[in-house]
């Protein structure tokens, strides 16, 4: 059985699925990475994608986004807004996908990928920049963001002077100075300690609640986890579980398990 969204208020029409995958197939020469995965996310929803190393997971992600393509199978992204006409993502060109990826979704990996040379509020900019908008305003716009995010004052600071919960916040500010739809989020703390993670992830997940911001997010940590909406298990390629852990429209708190 496929997992679906967790329901809604009874009174409420339910919304149409953000981002739908259909029977996704992937495979690396002759390895399957996906082998038919079905999976719905929700507007507005966060969701986390679990499962052992090689599972399939971040295969999953990078399909989902659009920064691979599929071998079988659709992914289709339904842009917020009425009368916006479903994307199917899986059937366009890398040109057109790269289009999709830098005005519509956001990204934040493991390391950060901040580029050493560079202060904060310049790594920031650099998705603005590249949308076309003016150098004051980017710049702007991402000392803005570094202060919703606990960074103000160090906008000027090179990574290198940063502690790795300061520069993974620098790389969220990044992914959310744009206002992306959807932030896909590959272990985005895996490489901090408990402490450092648990703020990154309180920041993180205060600022996309505030702007709706759906977040599909790999992690192998259950306590990650559990700032999520929704988890899902990927082994082997296939889904083979999804739970709710609270309700979409709840706010920053955590769920039982955290």
């Amino acid at each position: 059985m496929n997992p679906t969204p967790p329901s809604g208020p009874a009174d409420s029409a339910v919304p149409p699925s953000l981002l739908t995958v259909r029977q996704v197939h992937k495979n690396f020469g002759t390895t399957p990475a996906l082998r038919g995965i079905d999976l719905d996310v929700a507007p507005g929803e966060v969701l986390a994608v679990m499962g052992p190393s090689g599972s399939g997971k971040s295969t999953l992600l990078h399909c989902m986004a659009g920064v691979l393509p599929t071998d079988r199978g659709t992914v289709t992204y339904t842009r917020p807004g009425a009368g916006m006409a479903p994307m199917v993502l899986s059937a366009l060109d890398e040109a057109a996908r790269s289009g999709v990826r830098l005005s519509e979704f956001g990204f934040v990996f493991q390391y950060g990928q901040l580029l050493p040379e560079l202060s904060a509020v310049d790594n920031v900019t650099i998705p603005l920049l590249l949308a076309g908008t003016r150098r004051r305003a980017a710049r702007s716009a991402a000392t803005e963001m570094l202060g919703r995010l606990g960074l103000a004052g160090q906008g000027e600071k090179h990574p290198g002077e940063l502690s790795g919960g300061q520069a993974q916040r620098v790389a969220i500010a990044r992914a959310m100075v744009g206002a992306p739809a959807v932030l896909f989020a590959d272990e985005p703390t895996g490489s901090l300690d408990s402490l450092a993670s648990e703020t990154v992830l309180d920041l993180m997940l205060e600022l996309v609640r505030e702007t709706g911001t759906t977040v599909v997010m790999i992690t192998h940590d259950p306590r990650t986890a559990a700032y999520a909406d929704r988890e899902v298990i990927v082994r082997d390629g296939t889904i083979t579980t999804g739970q709710a852990v609270l309700a979409p429209t709840g706010g920053t708190d955590r769920g039982a398990a955290a």
